[in-house]
């Protein structure tokens, strides 16, 4: 009782709720257009409060922005890495603090809020000096020529609710340093990280506007943002339905960049020389940490049928003994989904996958952790007869869903595999000899592609575009630093005026026509 009595304790801290930030200060709307109501996905008892949102403070964030842009743009990169440098430093020493918010906010275990908030610092890192040297001036002193990279501008980075610490801190992190000013709105189930990230940057000394948060729904605050005149660059994090909106929402402004991480999650092949051991804790961990709800997390699982009976029964006899909790419980592996609509999401998928007539290895449904009450459900397995007409290649299964297919071999998986609408991630177990690996490795058509690692392995130092629906091809990573700038070319030519060397046909030496009374004024 007294265990329980002290994780309510920690799951109720006050959250001080500040705001907005704008122009260098945390404001309250004074006209509000509507609330969103922060609550712990995994104990709906626990409320981080009602945060209020405004349109009129979009456009006061826009405005603030261009005004901050101004002066941070003639900034150079070594003070704007020191800025930086600053931010890094504040968050590594607030870790454990985010972390909480994180996991209270998402419902992950602490320990994966804690990896997900070491990951941002080490991120940081990397931009710090990878990043830094990709948009560094480049000469060529042979031609008189130059390269530099420019800011874009007003920056609008719109965030997802899977990894809130990791892509806020890390993508501010670098639309700063490439001497952008920026305007981020969290997903309305992490206001609490977003502003956690906003008082991070508070204390880093940035001139005014350079970082402004706005909080608030995607369907009133976000497309506020996206369709204000004065951005000039788009990072968003979302659903390929949503960036089809998007698209058309800019339709008449095409000079707006735009980075689309779209997921619709990865996929896994596993062969007949896998490792059984390995590919099924890459294909678990895949599929089921985060609740499945990472954009990379592993959807489909294509297996050959020489291994497919052993490789099915291993992974059906590990997933059960996974233990799904609250996030203070340290040998939870998998918390809740983020909200209630999530889970009947889920449900309603698990359901039409019956009635198309697949095969539930292990059927997916709510259920009850003592003590909390949250929007908790176990992991859901699924064959998929795939030649009846409904082989489930087009969307993206909502949260723990893990769909399995049997195929004759590596030529048929990959067919499969092609086909799906959504190729962000591939994972492929096999030998790392396998005589076929260099010609399956040309075959598949993915953004990423691990071999004996799962789909959710990832490198920042490596560009990741998402194939198909999961991206519009614009590199994630460090290279986003490439598109948070602008290459601008110049030639500079030192030497003097030649009228001999002038191009033919200009008559430049011929004299004026006799008689000719232009005025030459």
């Amino acid at each position: 009782m007294a265990r329980y009595a002290r994780r309510v304790k920690l799951q109720r801290d006050r959250f001080l709720r500040r705001g907005d930030y704008i122009y260098g200060s945390f404001v309250k709307p004074e006209i509000v257009d509507g609330y969103i109501n922060a609550v712990n996905p995994g104990d709906r008892s626990d409320t981080l409060g009602r945060f209020p949102f405004s349109t009129r403070n979009v456009d006061d964030a826009v405005d603030a922005a261009s005004r901050g842009g101004r002066s941070w743009r003639r900034v150079g990169l070594m003070e704007r890495a020191a800025a930086v440098r600053r931010f890094r430093d504040h968050l590594a020493a607030q870790q454990e603090p985010l972390a909480r918010v994180v996991s209270r906010e998402t419902g992950k275990p602490l320990w994966e809020a804690r990896q997900e908030v070491a990951t941002s610092v080490r991120a940081i890192d990397l931009y710090l000096d990878d990043g830094l040297a990709l948009i560094a001036p480049r000469l060529i002193e042979e031609i008189g020529g130059r390269t530099d990279y420019v800011p874009r501008g007003v920056v609008a980075m719109v965030c997802p609710y899977n990894v809130p610490a990791l892509l806020g801190s890390t993508l501010s992190a670098a639309a700063i340093l490439g001497g952008n000013a920026l305007v981020m709105k969290p997903s309305k189930f992490t206001p609490g990280t977003g502003q956690f990230i906003a008082e991070l940057w508070d204390r880093c000394k940035l001139p005014r506007g350079v970082f402004n948060l706005v909080l608030g729904s995607a369907s009133v605050i976000g497309q506020r943002l996206i369709s204000n005149p004065g951005i000039d660059a788009l990072i968003f994090h979302g659903s390929a339905e949503a960036a089809r909106e998007i698209r058309r929402t800019l339709a008449d402004r095409p000079e707006v960049a735009t980075l689309f991480q779209c997921g619709g999650k990865g996929q896994a092949l596993v062969l007949d020389d896998a490792e059984i051991d390995r590919a099924v804790y890459e294909v678990l961990v895949g599929a089921f940490l985060s609740s499945g709800q990472r954009h990379n997390s592993t959807a489909r699982v294509i297996v050959t049928e020489r291994v497919f009976e052993t490789f099915t029964s291993q992974l059906l006899r590990r997933v059960r003994n996974v233990r799904v909790g609250y996030f203070t419980d340290p040998d939870v592996f998998m918390g809740p989904l983020i909200s209630e609509i999530f889970r009947a999401r889920f449900r309603k998928y698990n359901t039409n996958l019956i009635a198309r007539g697949h095969t539930a290895l292990l059927e997916g449904d709510g259920i009850e952790v003592p003590g909390f009450r949250g929007n908790y459900v176990r992991p859901g397995i699924f064959r998929v007869n795939w030649e009846n007409g409904h082989p489930f290649l087009g969307e993206e299964p909502p949260g723990p869903v893990l769909l399995i297919y049997r195929v004759k071999g590596i030529e048929e998986a990959v067919q499969l595999h092609n086909q799906s609408v959504f190729r962000g991630a591939t994972a492929v177990f096999t030998r790392p000899d396998n005589p076929h690996l260099p010609e399956l490795r040309d075959a598949l058509r993915t953004g990423v592609l691990n071999v004996n690692r799962g789909t959710i392995g990832s490198s920042l130092r490596l560009p990741a575009v998402g194939m198909g629906r999961s991206s519009n091809g614009i590199p994630a990573g460090v290279e986003a630093m490439r598109f948070l700038t602008a290459p601008r070319a110049s030639l500079t030519e030192p030497r003097p005026f030649d009228p001999a060397a002038l191009v033919p046909g200009i008559g430049w030496e011929q004299q004026q026509p006799h008689g000719d009374d232009t005025d030459p004024g």
